[in-house]
């Protein structure tokens, strides 16, 4: 399988979910640093999504063109098998945003 990067945006299949787990094949970003990512099976991502929610921990960015959100409240771990990659990468704003969002979420 291709090296996955942090940042690079990732086609997941996230079948089989329980609940409200965000579900179906979908575009992610993948949120785990290169040195777990190049080591593990397994890799971090967070979802993307069309739909517009005002929570604090969704991030706006576009994707092939349209407009979708980052979907940090539902960050999950997905083994390598899961993933096909795109070859694409989120740009630099989103990046900072992301960076920003998970750090109010998980250290402030």
């Amino acid at each position: 399988m291709a090296r996955l990067n942090q940042y690079d945006i990732v086609i997941v299949n996230l079948d089989p979910t329980i609940g409200k787990e965000i579900r179906k094949t979908r575009p992610c970003i993948v949120i785990s640093p290169n040195e777990m990512n190049w080591h593990l099976e397994t890799v971090l991502i967070a979802p993307l999504t069309t739909v517009k929610r005002s929570y604090p921990s969704r991030v706006e960015m576009k994707y092939n063109r349209k407009k979708g959100y980052v979907v940090l409240d539902q960050l999950r771990t997905v083994d390598r098998q899961r993933v096909s990659p795109t070859g694409k990468k989120a740009g630099t704003a989103e990046i900072t945003a992301i960076k920003s969002v998970l750090y109010d979420m998980l250290i402030a």
